[in-house]
């Protein structure tokens, strides 16, 4: 009988703790693909940061760090200029990248720290309450944005991607959604990129997935996909915003 569909292996048993419609859990298969096509499972450290993701080490069969909150690509420095022949990733929230960890990011990706990080880019703090985060939009209602953001008091969100390609360490960076099958075959595909940027020594490589957040946005799985299509992916355009392998996804 032939295997039409089988858990990827890099996968744990465990039951993920995610919120009902939460994305985290298509993004960790992805993820876990690309390591079981890679076949570098036992030669792969990823770095789990603080946030809805806290507990990421629990999901993937790899060895796992539990980085303080924001310090994921300094750990993740210190892992692979300790491991240079090993496969490390961070797997991070907007809050930890682009708040607490802003100077970590952007500092690690100048220095063309050859890591991969994957971050999730969902508009809103998540795990501690449906704060507004530095990637939430004009105009969006979170638990600390009553009335919406207000970019006169608040100033405006951090278009990350767009941002860290302008550094020449940098090797590549590309924004992907998880919205629909054809955009999540894409963000796989751009995954793997990365992990394969990494793995070619070519230098720093980010892969920023835009992601819903149904609890917080007060919204049902379905309503909050509609929302990222209609709000995240007009003021974050999906695409290649640096590339500097010379190679084909």
């Amino acid at each position: 009988m032939a295997v039409v569909y089988e858990k990827s292996h890099a996968l744990t048993d465990a039951v993920l703790h995610y919120c009902p419609g939460c994305t985290h859990g298509i993004i960790h298969k992805l993820v876990a693909e690309v390591i079981d096509e890679l076949q570098c499972e036992g030669d792969t450290v990823g770095v789990a940061p603080v946030g809805c993701a806290v507990m990421a080490y629990n999901y993937f069969k790899c060895d796992m760090v539990e980085a303080p909150h924001g310090r994921a690509p300094a750990v993740a420095t210190g892992l692979k200029r300790s491991l240079p022949n090993n496969v490390i990733f961070t797997y991070q929230g907007d809050g930890d990248l682009a708040a607490i960890g802003t100077a970590e990011t952007v500092h690690a990706a100048t220095r063309g720290e050859n890591i991969t990080i994957i971050f999730v880019n969902n508009c809103i703090y998540g795990m501690t309450g449906g704060q507004m985060a530095p990637t939430t939009l004009p105009g969006q209602v979170t638990q600390t944005t009553p009335y919406g953001r207000d970019v006169a008091a608040a100033g405006y969100p951090i278009r990350m991607s767009e941002m860290l390609a302008t550094l020449d360490g940098t090797a590549y960076a590309e924004r992907v959604s998880v919205d629909s099958v054809p955009n999540i075959r894409k963000a796989k595909a751009a995954i793997k990129k990365a992990f394969q940027t990494q793995v070619d020594k070519k230098g720093f490589s980010i892969v920023e997935v835009l992601s819903t957040c149904p609890t917080n946005w007060g919204l049902t799985p379905v309503e909050a996909l509609g929302w990222l299509r209609d709000n995240m992916i007009p003021y974050y355009p999906l695409g290649v915003y640096k590339d500097k392998t010379g190679g084909d996804k």
